[in-house]
């Protein structure tokens, strides 16, 4: 595995996440021989304190490369630039894909003794209001 910092959008959540990244990075040429993947979001930190002790989550999936033009691509697109529209231009580069990070497993860090895991089917099934 090769482990790097990326830009990502998703749903509410957390169950798809969508990476756009270029064939040149290292990272990307390894999540397309090796689509299995793990991504870590921290909360912010300060500097203040101990950085072990922020909370985080890292979710586990696999990533799934979507075809441009298509419509899963469009809809994707527009979640990536509602939340980074700094990115518009990097969809006009060739060498960029975008993908779909499916997550299947999440694990919650809240800091010393507070950890705990979940299916992504446990998220999205509690996060339901009908």
């Amino acid at each position: 595995p090769h482990a790097s910092m990326v830009a990502y959008a998703g749903n509410n959540v957390l169950t798809e996440l969508y990476l756009h990244l270029s064939h040149m990075a290292a990272h990307t040429v390894n999540l397309i021989e090796n689509p299995t993947c793990s991504l870590t979001v921290s909360e912010y930190d300060n500097g203040t304190g101990n950085p072990q002790q922020l909370a985080r989550i890292s979710l586990q999936g696999h990533i799934e490369i979507l075809p441009r033009g298509s419509n899963e691509y469009e809809v994707a697109k527009q979640i990536y630039l509602e939340k980074l529209p700094d990115s518009e231009q990097l969809f006009e580069f060739p060498d960029f894909v975008l993908f779909r990070l499916v997550v299947d497993d999440i694990r919650f860090v809240g800091g010393f003794g507070q950890a705990f895991s979940y299916r992504a089917s446990q998220i999205a099934d509690a996060l339901q209001f009908e």
